[in-house]
C-alpha cells in the first residue's frame, strides 16, 4: 500500500474533498482531509467517514492511519 493509493480511495469516497496522505514506511499513514461534508459532524463521525472509504484495508494493508479531518477554510 502507498500514500497515493490511499489518497485516491479517500477522494473517490468523499467527492470534492481535499486530501493529502503521507507515510515514511508505507505501513503507518497520516491523512489530512478537508471536506465540506464534515460540516456539523463530530470528530468521531468525520473519522468514520474517512475509514468507510478504506474498508477492509484498515488493520490489514494499512496498519495505522492518523487522520486530521476538517471543513475547508472559507
Amino acid at each position: 500500500m502507498d500514500s497515493q493509493t490511499i489518497e485516491q480511495l479517500i477522494l473517490a469516497g468523499l467527492d470534492g474533498a481535499e486530501v493529502t496522505v503521507n507515510s515514511v514506511d508505507n505501513v503507518h499513514f497520516e491523512a489530512v482531509v478537508a471536506f465540506e461534508g464534515f460540516n456539523g459532524k463530530s470528530p468521531l463521525q468525520r473519522h468514520r467517514m474517512v475509514y468507510a472509504t478504506l474498508g477492509d484495508l484498515l488493520g490489514g494493508e494499512i496498519h495505522a492511519l492518523s487522520i486530521q479531518a476538517s471543513v475547508p477554510a472559507a
